[in-house]
């Protein structure tokens, strides 16, 4: 058994040295045609600005219609930008007609945009899962099936697909995000299986904690958060436990040492221009490190490591209550 496991870790370990030292040739950039979602900033933006220098035709998704003429300002004109909401049936609708209409054929759609929340369930309002979900999940979902027909026009196009290492490792107060993650990586496993008779490249995109607007824009004041609860949760919980989860949430050291976003840019560029794009690509320290090795360990381990690394000082209000009595 040992000497398994030792022969699989060789055998890992040798492939990805392989793959350092010879790398897979990059396909050529010039007529080929890339959509991408959610562009208004962070990895959307960066990939933009990364793929039309490397010569290709990029169509890019904005959600915010004052973002259009900046963005245009740092493309060039093969570059086409234009106002994308993935949750409603009529903006994708228009991007297909967008894009046919000067394309037939196209070699690659990123799923980028999305959104972040976080939250107990017990806190969660039904409606904000929805929302995550709509966006995170179901709005990629409208946008590879509208787009199948110009993706297998050809062979060797490709999906990509940004999901997290919320997609393979559920933490708590991250319910609504790590269930939109998790149904995201199930689809495009399916996706990739599925579309295989076309040759459709499929990658999973799975960064950890990154400098974006997802995470900059985190609550900043405990208060707000706080009222916004119903009573009863108030009372179930308590304000003392609720703070200190507040508290360590904002001082986690993975939010202090979020990584560089253009590690994430970067694996992006490489699913869509290299000939063998990989699978999965697990960008960054955290992704390849820690969460990944921390997700194939016994789930009960996991459990308790999760739980000593932001351990709570303080019991919510309702358990304190029936320890008392």
């Amino acid at each position: 058994m040992v000497f398994l496991l030792f022969l699989v870790i060789f055998s890992y370990v040798a492939y990805r040295l392989y793959q350092h030292f010879f790398p897979s040739p990059n396909i050529e950039s010039k007529g080929k045609y890339v959509l991408i979602s959610g562009c208004d900033s962070g990895f959307g933006h960066g990939l933009a600005l990364e793929l039309d220098q490397k010569g290709f035709n990029v169509f890019a998704g904005v959600l915010l219609s004052d973002t259009i003429s900046k963005l245009k300002s740092q493309l060039s004109e093969r570059a086409t930008v234009f106002q994308l909401d993935i949750t409603k049936q009529e903006d994708i609708d228009a991007a297909y007609a967008l894009v046919e209409s000067k394309t037939k054929v196209l070699h690659g759609l990123v799923n980028n945009a999305g959104i972040g929340t976080g939250g107990l369930i017990d806190t969660t309002p039904l409606e904000l899962m929805r929302r995550v979900m709509d966006v995170n999940f179901f709005g990629h979902v409208a946008m590879t099936k509208k787009f199948l027909p110009l993706l297998i026009a050809k062979t060797d196009s490709r999906v990509v697909n940004i999901c997290s290492v919320a997609g393979y490792l559920a933490a708590s107060g991250m319910s609504a995000y790590c269930a939109s993650k998790y149904a995201l990586e199930s689809f495009s496993d399916c996706l990739r299986r599925e579309m295989a008779p076309w040759k459709l490249r499929v990658s999973i995109i799975e960064p950890g904690f990154m400098r974006t607007p997802i995470i900059e824009g985190r609550p900043k004041d405990f208060e707000s958060v706080w009222r916004a609860l119903p009573a009863d949760v108030q009372q179930r919980w308590g304000e003392s436990f609720m703070r200190s989860r507040f508290n360590a949430s904002t001082t986690s050291a993975l939010l202090k040492y979020a990584e560089d976003p253009i590690k994430v840019v970067r694996v992006l560029s490489h699913a869509v221009l290299n000939s063998e794009p990989r699978i999965r690509y697990r960008p960054g320290l955290q992704s390849s490190m820690l969460f990944f090795p921390l997700s194939m360990i016994p789930a009960w381990m996991a459990d308790w490591l999760l739980d000593r690394v932001a351990p709570m000082d303080t019991q919510p209000a309702s358990v304190a209550h029936q320890i008392k009595q």
